[in-house]
């Protein structure tokens, strides 16, 4: 009976993980009417996007641990709070300056979220659970990512008013998740004051940094390919293969994040050592089919480049997860994780600011060119260095 309560309880947390997740990803398929609306360029697109990334980092850096001294519960509630304000925004939007405040907002949220959320979920299940409870929480995580764009989409294509629909629903499904995180039950027993939290910048453990290096790495590579679907694909769709089918858009975004989650769930078979390169192995084959997508404007492979990019992600980012929290000590835990996301988030922002930069001198083909073989590189220095030093060794 106690281990169904710690199970409901942990599922519980992770749906709202989900709700959460998702309002960081809804905008991806209107980003082209917002174009439209405002008339600005390819470049503010993955600025507005990526001012996102910067929001979660910020709180990362400065205040990634405040769940292990404050409490899960008062973390996740702010973090509610915060995606909440950043809906209104865009609900509000007239100008250009609401998108960036919206996604600022966004940002704040998901950085309170990703650390302090994964450790929740992993803390509620029952004892001797946590290790399954680590594909609950990083499922939740980039499900709740996936569902964004795909609700967004659908609700674009076929309600009314497009812009004000996808963020009123949100809204609703916040005040629900709000409710839920109340009556779930407080795991930090050791609480203390905010004014006690102290920015924890990239500081680590001493017993966790043998297995940070190799996770970042793998984290860095899947998210930044993350970001170019979340950012420019609905463009690329539409200007180069003449789809502008939004609910067409979400759904070639939201199967990377569902494919993550399948990767995932092949840890369990492929092995914790062995899904850091592998996952590299299968990102790789993923950027070559997205190269293929740009020369021949094929539908398909850009499809195909999604599902493999996302399993090659999920791959490499539950092994990273699983690695590095399994390292980190307990007061310490969702701080650790919290410098995980940051690296992860700095891949998801900065390459795409890059192609943004370069389809406006170029376009948005030859700048993808450029995208892709920096991180075919990336990602192939990437792999051989985890083949020769697998992630949890430590060389004496």
């Amino acid at each position: 009976m106690e281990d169904r309560r710690g199970w409901s309880q942990c599922l519980l947390a992770g749906a709202v993980f989900v709700v959460c997740m998702a309002g960081t990803t809804l905008p991806t398929p209107l980003y082209l009417l917002y174009e439209e609306k405002f008339g600005f360029s390819g470049l503010t697109v993955t600025v507005v996007y990526a001012v996102y990334a910067f929001g979660v980092m910020a709180v990362l850096l400065l205040a990634g641990n405040v769940s292990d001294a404050v409490g899960r519960r008062p973390a996740l509630l702010w973090g509610l709070g915060f995606a909440a304000a950043s809906a209104v925004s865009f609900l509000a939007a007239d100008a250009l300056g609401w998108l960036y405040a919206g996604r600022l907002l966004s940002g704040l949220s998901a950085g309170l979220f990703t650390g302090a959320a994964t450790a929740y979920v992993m803390e509620l299940a029952p004892p001797g659970g946590r290790a399954r409870a680590t594909p609950v929480a990083t499922a939740a995580n980039t499900g709740g990512l996936g569902c964004g764009p795909l609700l967004a989409g659908v609700l674009a294509e076929y309600a009314a008013h497009p812009l004000v629909v996808p963020f009123a629903v949100h809204l609703a499904f916040l005040a629900v998740a709000a409710v839920v995180l109340v009556r779930l039950p407080e795991t930090v027993t050791d609480r203390r004051p905010a004014a006690s939290v102290r920015p924890s910048g990239l500081a680590l453990p001493p017993q966790v940094r043998a297995v940070f290096a190799p996770a970042a790495i793998a984290s860095f590579v899947g998210f930044a390919l993350f970001g170019l679907f979340a950012s420019v694909s609905p463009a690329f769709l539409a200007g180069s293969l003449h789809v502008d089918h939004r609910a067409v858009s979400g759904l070639v975004v939201a199967l990377a994040f569902f494919s993550s989650m399948l990767g995932q769930l092949g840890v369990d078979r492929v092995g914790v050592a062995r899904s850091l390169p592998v996952g590299c192995a299968v990102l790789f084959a993923a950027l070559a089919l997205l190269a293929g997508a740009l020369w021949t404007g094929l539908l398909a492979l850009v499809v195909l480049s999604a599902v493999l990019g996302g399993i090659g992600q999920g791959l490499a980012f539950r092994a990273s997860l699983t690695t590095v929290a399994a390292a980190a000590p307990a007061d310490r835990r969702a701080a650790v994780l919290s410098a995980l996301f940051v690296v992860a988030y700095t891949g998801i922002s900065l390459p795409v600011i890059g192609v943004g930069l370069l389809s406006d001198r170029w376009d948005l083909e030859r700048a993808g060119f450029v995208f892709i073989g920096c991180m075919l590189l990336l990602v192939s220095a990437a792999g051989a260095y985890l083949l020769y030093r697998p992630a949890g060794t430590e060389r004496q």
